[in-house]
């Protein structure tokens, strides 16, 4: 890739916080977490070090990526349940503003999810993390093409990993933000751009002794597995083996890179 190549990066600005009122159905959703997170701004691109077959950054420390570890602790979704998929249909009915699953004009997504969300009680089992993990890596592998304009998906995500991974590209200095708390995402959230200071390093194991809410515990206990990330037509792998150091372990030589369809 050229890594002098320009690339719209669309983001949404997410609406305003929601009504308290409702603070105990998006507790009963899980969607609780991801809701209390603000309008985030600013990115400093890191496609020319990505290798799209494997969904991963290739830098001078290392192989690293963002892993459903991350999609736990930055957006406090669940990443451990029933598979986000169902019947679709070809029609081009889409929902307003959203945050997770969105479209290049940043503020709708696939009416597909519907059905998922009609029987309130079971919206909590659903692994809305590990669908938004695939979506962002379908969207940067298809942002690695050398005729792409512009990238969607969830891209604050991708914009808080890099930032809390790698200060050195970060609007602000961590240490003036508020202590990092679930959703990670939320201390970000209106920061302005700053100027630069010097750093390096990478943050292998970012969220050591980051209190965890109680529901999210039994989620983390799959976060490093190898295996498909389903959300509708879009299947993607989770390459956690060749980023092991990312959970605390020794990393073996990476095999090859898995068949990934980039469609």
């Amino acid at each position: 890739m050229n890594p002098n190549r320009n690339l719209l990066v669309r983001k949404l600005d997410p609406p305003q916080l929601w009504n308290p009122m409702v603070e105990n159905y998006l507790r009963a959703t899980e969607f609780y977490h991801v809701s209390r997170i603000g309008v985030i701004r600013e990115f400093h691109p890191m496609l020319a070090a990505l290798r799209p077959e494997t969904h991963s950054f290739v830098l001078p420390v290392g192989e690293v990526t963002v892993t459903l570890e991350d999609v736990a602790h930055i957006f406090g979704l669940p990443i451990d349940g029933e598979p986000v998929s169902g019947w679709t249909y070809s029609s081009g009915d889409f929902l307003q503003r959203s945050i997770l699953f969105t479209d290049k004009s940043t503020a709708y997504a696939h009416a597909k999810y519907l059905p998922l969300l009609r029987d309130f009680e079971q919206i909590h089992t659903y692994s809305w993390g590990s669908a938004c993990l695939a979506h962002l890596y379908r969207a940067l592998c298809r942002a690695s093409r050398y005729d792409t304009k512009e990238m969607d998906g969830p891209l604050n995500l991708l914009f808080v990993w890099t930032w809390e991974r790698m200060s050195c590209l970060a609007p602000v200095p961590r240490q003036t933000l508020p202590p990092a708390e679930i959703p990670v995402a939320r201390r970000w959230s209106h920061s302005e751009r700053t100027t630069a200071w010097l750093s390096n390093t990478f943050e292998w194991r970012l969220y050591h002794g980051l209190i965890v809410p109680d529901e999210l515990h039994p989620h983390l206990e799959v976060c490093d597995i190898v295996a498909p990330l389903l959300s509708f037509e879009c299947v993607e792998w989770h390459p956690a083996d060749r980023v092991m150091r990312q959970f605390g372990y020794a990393q073996p030589p990476s095999r090859a890179a898995r068949d990934i369809p980039l469609d």
